[in-house]
């Protein structure tokens, strides 16, 4: 029999939180995410006592979302996402609450992706100015995520020390804070090399932001301070070099990883091996490339359709 709390709602979510960060050691980013989804389920429910969530309670908070009109379903299923890692504490820590089984995410539709032709990413690859390092660290940066399949946040956290160039390999922690190995190809690790020779700095981050100088050449750019180049800075200048290309895609760095995804699945590589260097939890995740590139069904198409 599961005893009854009478803790606050607010105490145990912030219990929670605080079993996420030091009992499951999850990222901060997973921490702010819990928060913020569950903050808006207490400022909804009030205090309530936890042993009186029910699937109405549920249904009635969904609505809300729904009815909200600025969430996407998938942004209100993140959200029930958190509900139900919450009320999965409360059943280890028995403490009487709905059992978190019972509750069903919504629908969304397939998902599907955007990727860019090895054309477009010429075009791109083609727009930094490396004759000053911040076009240089530009470039390094497009070449890197293309050739490991990087997450974005995961690119940024990069330092020097990390980075084998020799080897062309080195290892990641992703999402769950789980290990990898990424493998850089010779452009972007001889591109990595040529950045980091024009720097005059011991910093740690293989990628830092950079000011102009006056004149714009390597010589006459300086650095702004040991200041890690943050994920939307590098979200920006993706942004910027596609537009300057002509690209009509929305490209961002994910784009650039999904791009990797798909160019090695339609040379042939197995969805296992694809799995493990994007460090997908599940092979679910990676299905998503395979209406893009099957062999297969191509292979039926030019053997039967005349």
């Amino acid at each position: 029999m599961k005893s009854q709390s009478k803790a606050s709602l607010s105490k145990l979510i912030t219990d929670f939180l605080d079993h996420c960060e030091v009992g499951k050691n999850q990222s901060p980013r997973t921490l702010t995410n819990y928060h913020h989804y569950l903050s808006r389920f207490q400022e909804w429910a009030g205090d309530i006592d936890v042993s009186k969530i029910s699937l109405d309670t549920i249904q009635k908070y969904r609505l809300h979302l729904n009815r909200l009109g600025s969430l996407s379903i998938k942004t209100q299923n993140y959200h029930i996402i958190a509900l139900r890692a919450f009320l999965k504490y409360l059943a280890k820590n028995d403490i009487a609450s709905l059992a978190a089984e019972k509750i069903e995410l919504s629908k969304i539709p397939a998902r599907t992706v955007e990727y860019l032709t090895r054309e477009e990413l010429e075009r791109i690859f083609q727009e930094p100015d490396t004759a000053n390092i911040r076009g240089l660290r530009d470039i390094a940066i497009m070449e890197t995520l293309y050739s490991t399949g990087l997450r974005v946040s995961e690119l940024a956290s990069l330092n020097r020390a990390q980075v084998d160039l020799q080897r062309r390999e080195f290892m990641v922690r992703g999402k769950g804070r789980k290990p990898r190995i990424v493998f850089l190809s010779e452009k972007a690790a001889s591109i990595i090399q040529s950045y980091l020779a024009q720097r005059t700095d011991n910093f740690e981050p293989v990628f830092l932001s950079h000011s102009r100088g006056k004149k714009g050449s390597i010589a006459d750019i300086t650095l702004s301070e040991k200041h890690r180049l943050t994920t939307v800075s590098i979200e920006n200048l993706v942004r910027k070099y596609s537009r300057q290309a002509g690209i009509i895609k929305k490209v961002t760095p994910h784009v650039l990883r999904h791009s990797f995804a798909t160019e090695l699945l339609i040379n042939g590589a197995d969805i296992r091996s694809v799995q493990e260097m994007l460090g997908h939890a599940s092979i679910t995740t990676t299905q998503i490339y395979t209406h893009l590139t099957n062999r297969r069904l191509r292979e039926v198409h030019e053997k039967f359709h005349k």
